[in-house]
């Protein structure tokens, strides 16, 4: 235990992330006194840790579960503070006026997607009115930020998981203060309004100058990798190519599109490198300050730069935390790359957002950052001999620094494997040598000729370093393109049960936050994902709103209306392993539709009928619909007692408990599990929408 006497305080930002995941997986809203109560046992417990004739271990245990309380607290604290209105699902498209903050990534569906700040919506009061919506336009050119628009919308409030247990944008959203998305009925039309507040203005205007910088270098670099470009400066895939965006995912390079620690690194590092090579070539200002010290400072004064220029998205905001934790370490005469300060950086990026704790983002991140630095304090240092020749000191250099890229690259794709499986259901095969590949080109050419660029566009001089990082980007991008189209480049990983991801995290941190060989007892733990059986897959999913179906058929899944709303239907289908199919033809071999139904053949996976029109279907329509199948799905609401021995599902029951899985057994017995009754009843799960925001 004395290998451990230091290293206690780093389980103290896992005991309040576990306190903060707590509060997150509840299924009813605590009252506000809880966290009050919870904050005041917390202090209580460390008073106590601290006076009273405790062992070394029972007042470390009583610490950490004051941390867990505290995290629970500051969850729910967190969760007063931002509430704000949430749009209701309305019958009819609406009229909005809002100004455009920002415009946001693309969505999987195509088309712009701006984030608005309502000035009025009709049919909804001031007190009503969201806070921030998410709007879809048909036109691929969206207004910059800062224009004020007017524009005809159907609004929803943030939608609900794809499928029972997915993610849940509703709660991001809620905690983003998005209380509404909308599709874009008609184009944005230009509009004067009333001057915005303070604070919107300074934010539009941020963003404008963001969104202008990134216009200059796709004008500057082409939109072959001028969009790449713009997403590692601003933060934005707005301008990156749909294709090339897929290439990144398969082959394991998505995390370069996104900010993220590596890009902050190189930027932070590069201006770090920089400034101390500079104090140290001027003897005069050598002799009288610290060139350590200055170059951290600066150092810390890029990484906030870079901060407010990316747009400070969650990713972003994280590794500038972390970077700057390591900065300070050096002011204050400490080592910059250890395992105490992520630790503090944790502990900071969850006091700030400790929802943060249920995102992949954070989770992938801080695990891959745990699991490097690990591998920094248990790898050896080899003696070398001072009076060995030059090319052998050089071959011997190359040797090291491959060793360690190999074992870098690797550890790191161990460590954020389990989240990547259990979120996206995805494993690249090839991710490992793309990364290998492409990681000195990003360090070391890409990124800070893209940082010089980036500064001197606005100058007029920025051609030249984006030249040099064009060529970067082009080399990345071809890896990408090569590794993504490689043969079985990329493997379905059904998602293991919800228990697995929690034990693999744990154990990835017991692994590298324990010392000695007791350390390799998490293994088994971190190997949770990928050695947990996996559920039953259900025979039937229905989207919440009943506008679309998808049929478990061998391994893979027959969405029945393969033109509409596909995202939900496909996200189920991956998140079992399934490969979504979209051909009519399969569709046409089990079930017979046409624009309003779908019935099912004698020899179809699923006995299930459907209606997709949103008035009540005449009796001759629905008394084909009950004689077809044992389920019958129809979008409207339908009087108790339609189709009797049969199971329908129909408009209330489907709004009010969201999307459904359906199994049935070998006694031909039916049963359901729902979106809803799995999330709780939470703030965010008050109001929540469809599970797609597309027109249906």
């Amino acid at each position: 235990m004395t290998e451990q006497v230091d290293r206690w305080s780093l389980w103290a930002p896992v005991a309040f992330g576990v306190g903060c995941a707590v509060y997150l997986g509840l299924d009813r809203e605590p009252m506000g006194w809880v966290a009050a109560g919870f904050l005041g046992l917390s202090i209580g417990l460390v008073i106590a840790a601290q006076r009273a004739p405790l062992r070394r271990e029972a007042a470390i245990l009583l610490v950490l579960l004051a941390f867990a309380l505290a995290g629970f607290s500051t969850a729910k604290l967190r969760t007063m503070a931002v509430a704000g209105p949430v749009a209701p699902a309305l019958a009819s498209p609406v009229e909005v006026e809002a100004w455009v903050v920002d415009v946001a990534s693309p969505g999987a569906g195509g088309g712009s997607r701006i984030i608005l700040a309502p000035i009025r919506i009709d049919g909804l009061s001031p007190e009503m009115t969201p806070t921030r919506m998410r709007v879809t336009l048909r036109t691929e050119t969206p207004p910059e930020p800062g224009a004020a628009v007017r524009l005809l919308t159907l609004l929803n409030p943030p939608p609900a998981p794809a499928s029972p247990g997915t993610y849940d944008f509703a709660r991001d959203a809620y905690y983003e203060s998005i209380g509404g998305v909308g599709f874009a009925l008609t184009p944005p039309e230009a509009i004067t309004p009333p001057a915005p507040p303070g604070r919107l203005a300074l934010e539009m205007g941020i963003n404008a100058a963001r969104w202008s910088l990134g216009q200059r270098i796709v004008e500057s670099m082409g939109p072959e990798t001028g969009g790449l470009a713009a997403a590692m400066v601003m933060g934005n895939q707005a301008f990156v190519p749909p294709e090339q965006i897929e290439d990144m995912r398969a082959s394991g390079l998505a995390h370069m599109i996104s900010i993220s620690g590596l890009h902050m690194a190189i930027v932070g590092g590069f201006v770090f490198a920089a400034v101390r090579v500079g104090v140290a070539a001027w003897p005069w200002l050598a002799l009288r300050v610290s060139g350590k010290k200055v170059a951290a400072l600066v150092g810390l004064a890029a990484v906030g730069a870079y901060l407010v220029v990316s747009g400070a998205p969650p990713p972003a905001e994280r590794a500038a935390i972390t970077a700057s934790v390591a900065f300070a370490a050096v002011i204050f005469d400490r080592r910059a790359i250890s395992l105490h300060g992520l630790a503090l950086a944790a502990l900071i990026v969850l006091l700030i957002h400790p929802e943060a704790v249920a995102e992949a983002g954070f989770q992938m991140s801080f695990a891959a950052t745990a699991a490097l630095v690990a591998l920094a304090e248990a790898w050896p240092r080899v003696i070398r001999e001072i009076s060995a020749p030059w090319p052998i000191r050089l071959i011997q250099t190359c040797l090291t620094w491959f060793a360690a890229s190999l074992a870098a690259s690797f550890v790191a794709g161990m460590a954020t494997g389990p989240f990547a499986l259990q979120h996206f259901n995805r494993m690249a095969t090839y991710g490992l040598a793309a990364n290998l590949a492409a990681s000195p080109i990003s360090s070391f050419l890409m990124m800070p000729a893209l940082a010089i660029g980036a500064v001197l566009t606005p100058l007029g001089g920025g051609d030249l370093p984006l030249m040099v990082s064009g060529w970067g980007i082009s080399a990345i991008t071809t890896l990408a393109e090569m590794a993504a189209h490689a043969p079985g480049a990329n493997l379905l990983i059904a998602s293991a049960p919800n228990w697995a991801l929690p034990t693999a995290f744990l154990g990835i941190l017991w692994m590298c936050l324990w010392r000695g060989p007791v350390r390799w007892l998490g293994l088994p733990l971190a190997l949770a994902v990928s050695l947990a059986p996996r559920p039953e897959v259900p025979t039937l999913w229905v989207a919440g709103d009943g506008a679309q179906l998808a049929v478990h058929h061998g391994d893979q899944a027959i969405l029945l209306r393969p033109d509409v709303k596909r995202f939900g239907g496909e996200r189920w289908a991956q998140r079992y392993g399934l490969v979504p199919n979209e051909d009519e033809a399969l569709r046409d071999a089990f079930y017979v539709c046409d624009r309003w139904t779908c019935r099912p053949k004698a020899d179809a996976p699923a006995q299930v009928a459907a209606y997709w029109g949103r008035r009540v279907p005449d009796r001759e329509a629905l008394a084909a619909l009950c004689a077809s199948a044992e389920v019958i799905v129809v979008r409207p609401d339908l009087p108790q007692g339609t189709c009797p021995g049969k199971i329908v599902l129909s408009g209330t029951e489907l709004q009010a408990r969201g999307t459904a899985e359906l199994y049935r057994s070998n006694s031909a017995e039916w049963r359901a599990r729902w979106g809803q009754d799995l999330r709780g009843h939470r703030p965010w799960t008050w109001g929540s929408g469809p599970a797609d925001d597309e027109p249906g």
